[in-house]
């Protein structure tokens, strides 16, 4: 199973063209069975490059077959009754079991600029049991909101571990109540803003509960004692990670870093999970 996180930057590239026919291809090209995308707009002509087009249907069009979950950040008026959307999409080849979005805090901090974050969470049938996907962007500008999420993730994580441990009761007959696999094993991804050396890349990796396994950065994993490539920057810093849930770790094969591609102004990272351990 292969696994792609990438800030996409609404399709923009180095040369500040945007052009997400060329963002797809370059997605294609890595084969992935699961594609996690931070920075996907809906009806936003005032970005950089006039992002104007409904990117969620041109996405969906370009990964025929996959199941596609959009999970909004920003949702803002267009002035003319519409709405400009922004926030992360995942697209995944294998069944989706159930989905959830989750608003990630925003406490306020004045004295920089900010929005709204959200992590998308995809249960997928993954070929050796159901598979907690989240995939989220945290804030950039402030280390205040960038920790609160950090805290909101690592809730997450125990909160959906023990949802998978200890299913809630099925005895509601009414649909929406259906209990539906959450997966005792979990996938993290996405652009954290924070660099492999930073107080929220080791805070998210602590202990969360003795009954939960904590978060691991699968880079460490894949490549003990190597630092993590860069994605970032123009190649000078590491923001864009997978964390795999600890009972995950076995299953961990590469962890590889597209260094090549210009298509956005972070790097693409790939994993590969293996069906047996």
């Amino acid at each position: 199973m292969r696994l792609l996180s990438w800030n996409i930057q609404w399709g923009r590239g180095i040369d500040g063209r945007v052009d997400l026919a060329r963002t797809a291809t370059v997605m294609r090209g890595h084969a992935v069975d699961v594609l996690c995308l931070q920075e996907v707009a809906r009806f936003h002509p005032g970005l950089p490059g006039a992002a104007d087009e409904d990117q969620v249907a041109r996405l969906t069009a370009a990964f025929a077959g996959f199941e596609v979950i959009y999970g909004i950040g920003s949702d803002l008026s267009d002035g003319s009754g519409g709405r400009r959307q922004f926030g992360n999409l995942v697209l995944s080849r294998f069944p989706v079991l159930q989905t959830f979005r989750h608003l990630l805090p925003w406490p306020p901090d004045a004295a920089v600029p900010s929005m709204q974050r959200v992590a998308v969470e995809a249960v997928v049938a993954a070929p050796f049991g159901p598979l907690r996907i989240v995939t989220c962007h945290l804030e950039y500008y402030s280390a205040t909101q960038r920790m609160a999420q950090v805290a909101a993730l690592r809730q997450l994580q125990v909160d959906g571990h023990r949802h998978a441990m200890s299913p809630r009761a099925a005895s509601e007959s009414n649909p929406p109540f259906a209990v539906q696999p959450r997966g005792e094993f979990a996938v993290f991804c996405g652009d954290f803003n924070s660099s492999s050396d930073s107080p929220e890349h080791q805070r998210i990796q602590a202990p969360v509960a003795d009954d939960v396994p904590p978060l691991v950065d699968a880079w460490t994993i894949a490549h003990p004692g190597v630092a993590n490539a860069p994605t970032a920057l123009g190649g000078k810093v590491c923001c864009d990670y997978f964390f795999v849930s600890a009972n995950l770790a076995g299953r961990v094969g590469d962890v590889r870093v597209d260094g090549e591609t210009t298509a956005s102004d972070h790097q693409s990272v790939v994993m590969e999970l293996r069906d047996g351990v």
